[in-house]
This record gives structure tokens, C-alpha cells and sequence, in this order.
């Protein structure tokens, strides 16, 4: 079990990066969330999960433990592979798969690509409390405090995909503007789904 990888980034893409680590080039898929967090010629750690076939041995990134825990716990579910558990948390940070799943709200768990309504009863069904409750649920606690405006942090993710910073705010601007949140402010669950709707934007115009 290789469980975090830690050495100079090598190369970025939009679903994976190689990060050198000891001489060795460990190609290591990941959200687009994780992988721009990453900066080609720095240092770079990740926490893995080596998932073995037949034939291949497939290394998957995460910027933490619970996002890792969260991949594992999510692949007992009937008909739900590595590839299907990345794509969940592509979507959904941890924490709202918890909610997703204690709240039963398979529409939110149905904007995962490749998850149908069936899918999305089986996974409320299988799961149960497995992931354990979302944050912010204790007993007596105040009323929540506001939550953040994260658009600076899907613009400065865009920057270090290789954009420049203006075009990255405007297509990032432009897909809020489009949305129906557009009069609140962007939490960070629905970084990921505007971090890819801003990537198909800029297409190839990479700066």
C-alpha cells in the first residue's frame, strides 16, 4: 500500500500528475480541485490509495486523509469503481457526500456523472452512516456563520492549471453570472462543479 507520495512535481494535468519521488515518476490521477493545488517544479504531497487489477496498478491523489477515506468507504457500494468514487468527490467536497447521503438527496448525488437515480438510492441505502455525519451538525450549536465567497480560490486554481489570471476571472465571472447562485456566494462545495464549467470555457486558450 503506497500511501502518500511527497517529491518535485514534474507534470499537471486535468486529471492526474506525475510527482518525482526518488528518481521514480509516480503518475498519480486526482480531482481538478487536488491537482490545482499543485505547482509544476515545487514540492508536492499527496495521500494515495494504490487501487490493483489484474492489469494495472492505478495510483489515486488526495490533499487529505478524509478525502482518501471518503474514495475507499464509497468503493463498497455495489457497482461503484475508483474511477465512479473519484468522480463523486470531483463534485462534492467529503463533507457534502455526507450530507448527500444522510440527507438522502439523490439529486445531488445524481450530478455525478456515470450516477442514475437507482445508483444514487443504492449508494444512500449501502452507505448509511459510514462516512460518518456532516460538520456543523452538534447538538446546541449557534447559528452557522456566514459562509465564504471561494471564487478567488477557483481563479487561483486556474492560474496554476496555466492561465492567466484575467482570463481565468472573467470565465470564472462568467460561468457565476450564468448560474442560478449568482446572488449569493460561491461555498466551497460548489467549487469543483465552477472550477469545470470555467475550464470548458477557456477551452484552449491557455495563457
Amino acid at each position: 500500500m503506497i500511501a502518500s507520495v511527497h517529491g518535485t512535481v514534474l507534470t499537471v494535468r486535468l486529471d492526474c500528475a506525475v510527482v518525482e519521488v526518488g528518481g521514480v515518476g509516480m503518475l498519480v490521477h486526482a480531482t481538478p480541485t487536488t491537482l490545482a493545488g499543485l505547482r509544476v517544479g515545487q514540492p508536492g504531497r499527496l495521500h494515495t490509495s494504490l487501487v490493483v487489477r489484474e492489469d494495472a496498478l492505478t495510483l489515486f491523489g488526495f490533499a487529505d486523509t478524509d478525502e482518501r477515506d471518503v474514495f475507499e468507504t464509497v468503493q463498497t457500494v455495489s457497482g461503484v469503481g475508483p474511477r465512479l468514487a473519484l468522480a463523486m468527490l470531483a463534485v462534492h467536497t467529503p463533507d457534502g457526500l455526507r450530507r448527500a447521503v444522510a440527507d438522502e438527496d439523490l439529486a445531488a448525488l445524481v450530478r455525478v456523472p456515470g450516477i442514475g437515480r437507482k445508483g444514487a438510492q443504492r449508494i444512500v441505502l449501502e452507505l448509511g452512516d459510514r462516512l460518518g455525519p456532516p460538520e456543523g451538525v452538534a447538538v446546541g450549536s449557534g447559528p452557522a456563520a456566514p459562509a465564504p465567497d471561494h471564487r478567488a480560490d477557483v481563479v487561483e486554481a486556474l492560474v496554476g492549471l496555466g492561465w492567466q489570471q484575467r482570463a481565468a476571472q472573467d470565465a470564472v465571472e462568467g460561468v457565476l453570472s450564468g448560474a442560478a447562485e449568482t446572488a449569493g456566494p460561491l461555498g466551497a462545495q460548489d467549487v469543483p462543479g465552477v472550477l469545470r464549467a470555467a475550464l470548458r470555457a477557456l477551452g484552449g486558450a491557455r495563457g
